[in-house]
């Protein structure tokens, strides 16, 4: 048995929790432009489900600072994921910072994935209607 299988932290699986100050607005924004429905809802919370993976929007007086990413989905395809979501009213940031800068919403960062056998990342990141920082990533082989 390796350390990986004894550790129940690493046989467990991970959910992230986002704020919203207004869970029906963050309902709609999820629903029309983001396309994604809640698998299940409690008071003050919705849970939704991407490739097998949980992340729950709940209810807080607290709201995100918004200054780094929150959330990512890797896809196998980033400029369709990218075109689709701007089709539904997503606006992209354009983000210049030491080592990348996006151009059109997209950015290339060398040197991410190395784990996954990538040379680097294609990577683009939008708000959330409550202002949560999410982002969107293809591995580059």
């Amino acid at each position: 048995m390796n350390a990986d299988e004894r550790n129940i932290l690493a046989r467990g699986r991970v959910a992230t929790r986002l704020p919203a100050q207004d869970l029906d607005r963050a309902r709609r924004f999820y629903a029309e432009q983001l396309g994604l429905e809640p698998v299940d809802e409690r008071p003050g919370g919705l849970l939704y489900r991407c490739g097998g993976t949980d992340f729950a929007l709940f209810k807080s007086t607290g709201s995100s600072p918004g200054t780094f990413t929150q959330m990512g989905w890797e896809v196998d395809d980033i400029e369709q994921a990218v075109s689709e979501l701007k089709q539904r009213g997503v606006v992209f940031e354009e983000v210049d910072v030491p080592g990348f800068r996006t151009k059109g919403g997209l950015a290339d960062i060398a040197g991410n994935y190395p784990s996954k056998g990538a040379r680097g990342e294609r990577a683009a990141w939008f708000r959330d209607s409550e202002g949560n920082l999410l982002g969107i990533g293809e591995p580059v082989m």
